[in-house]
């Protein structure tokens, strides 16, 4: 057994394969979309940049090796565009979950119109504004990670703020990549809490503001993994930080939610239902 060939797994295991003409993440998310909705493992194997027969019959031969050591089929979901490529990953025995046989030849009918059949189309915004826009936005959020600077707030659709390490900046970027949004965020420190006020340059910008909080539990956790055993990151005083911006929070009238449980996208969603932004590209 050569070291590509795959091991047997528990029976409680299965191995998932996302097949793409591009990048696989497209094949990704919907297979993981559809993945979390059954509790058990599954192994995962990404086969990007399958776009031609030769690299078609590989990734098939990879589907066979894994049903024949697994003894069951492999799911596997694909993005791929181009009709010979599909049918020969689709001759393998795999479990099969094609995004495109699925939902474009049904809106094909729908629209009258033949798709273009276009191989990384999805992915084909390199000279557009929006993609500008992204690389725009990355760059703004970037130069105003953590308060580092308070030069074009104007220009921010989205102001986060919170205590340190409650999700802002991962938020912020989340923002700027998905959608296009220039997004700041804020620290709100013991300073701020003695001062009973916000940061001196934020009042003016309130309408763009939202806040992030966080159960003290979690940020001990995530505190103590960066400083550990040290006064930052003590249960009492992860506590009393976050006391101190929620009243803060509910005494400016800044929207904010908790993200101890929520995912970056969930908060993300979120945050664009409740600001707004006039330059959301989603």
């Amino acid at each position: 057994m050569t070291a590509d060939t795959p091991q047997a797994l528990p029976t409680s295991t299965r191995t998932v394969f996302f097949v793409s003409d591009g990048t696989g993440i497209t094949a990704e998310t919907f297979g993981h979309a559809v993945l979390s909705q059954f509790e058990m493992r599954f192994r995962q194997i990404r086969l990007p940049f399958i776009d031609s027969i030769d690299k078609a019959h590989d990734a098939a031969r990879r589907i066979n090796e894994v049903f024949s050591v697994d003894q069951q089929r492999p799911i596997v979901f694909s993005t791929l565009v181009t009709p010979k490529l599909s049918a020969i990953i689709r001759a393998a025995n795999g479990m099969h979950m094609d995004l495109f046989q699925t939902f474009v030849a049904p809106m094909e009918q729908e629209l009258g119109v033949k798709s273009t059949h276009t191989i990384g189309r999805i992915h084909n915004t390199v000279d557009t504004e929006e993609y500008k826009n992204r690389i725009e936005a990355i760059n703004f959020s970037l130069a105003h990670d953590d308060g580092q600077s308070h030069k074009n707030l104007a220009e921010a659709d989205v102001i986060l703020v919170g205590v340190s390490r409650s999700g802002k900046t991962p938020t912020s970027l989340y923002l700027a990549m998905q959608y296009g949004l220039k997004a700041a965020n804020y620290p709100l420190i013991p300073d701020d809490f003695e001062r009973g006020r916000l940061p001196s340059a934020l009042p003016e910008f309130r309408h763009k503001l939202f806040g992030l909080t966080i159960s003290p539990e979690r940020l001990s956790q995530i505190r103590n993994e960066r400083r550990a055993g040290s006064k930052y990151a003590s249960l009492q005083n992860c506590r009393y930080e976050i006391n101190e911006a929620e009243q803060m929070m509910q005494r400016e009238g800044i929207r904010w939610l908790s993200s101890t449980t929520k995912s970056i996208e969930e908060i993300a969603t979120t945050i664009l239902q409740e600001i707004k932004p006039d330059r959301n590209n989603s």
